[in-house]
C-alpha cells in the first residue's frame, strides 16, 4: 500500500455520497446510543454474575455457620436467602435473557437498519470523520488505518 493510501480513510469508513454532515452526525448519535445498551448490557452481566457468586458464598458462609454451632439460623437463612429470585419469578439469567430478547435485540435491529438505509452499512462513519479532523497527517501513530504488515 503505498503511504498517501495509508493516509487515507478506509473506503468502509467515508461519507456515502449525498450523505450530509447532519445525517452522518446523527446517525453517529443513533450508534453512540446503541453503544450506550451495550454499556448497560454489560453491567446487566456483570449484575448477574455478582449476584450469582454472591449466593454461592452466602451458602458457604451458612455452611461456616452452621458447623460453628448455629445450625437453625443458618437453615432459617438458607430457606429465605439461598436461590432467591431477584424480581417477581426471575433470577438473574431471565432479566439478561429478556433484555437480550427484546429491547436490545430491537435497538441493535434499528441501529444496523439506520446504517443501512442511510451510510450503506458503514459502521464509525461520525468517529472516521472526527478522526480525520483531529489527527495529525503524515505523523507516526496518527495513522488512517492500520499498517497491512507480510510476514515471510
Amino acid at each position: 500500500m503505498t503511504d498517501d493510501l495509508r493516509d487515507a480513510p478506509d473506503p468502509d469508513h467515508r461519507v456515502p455520497d449525498g450523505a450530509s454532515d447532519a445525517l452522518v452526525e446523527a446517525v453517529g448519535g443513533v450508534t453512540a446510543a446503541l453503544e450506550v445498551t451495550e454499556h448497560a448490557r454489560g453491567m446487566l452481566y456483570a449484575f448477574h454474575r455478582l449476584t450469582g457468586r454472591a449466593d454461592i458464598e452466602l451458602a458457604e458462609a451458612l455452611d461456616k455457620l452452621a458447623a460453628a454451632g448455629e445450625p437453625e439460623l443458618a437453615d432459617e437463612i438458607r430457606a429465605d436467602l439461598v436461590g432467591r429470585n431477584v424480581l417477581h419469578g426471575r433470577w438473574t439469567f431471565q432479566i439478561v435473557e429478556d433484555y437480550d430478547e427484546g429491547y436490545w435485540s430491537t435497538f441493535r435491529h434499528w441501529e444496523r437498519e439506520v446504517r443501512d438505509r442511510l451510510m450503506e452499512g458503514r459502521r464509525h462513519v461520525y468517529e472516521a470523520q472526527m478522526k480525520e479532523s483531529n489527527r495529525t497527517h503524515g505523523r507516526e501513530g496518527h495513522e488512517a488505518r492500520p499498517v497491512e504488515t507480510t510476514t515471510g
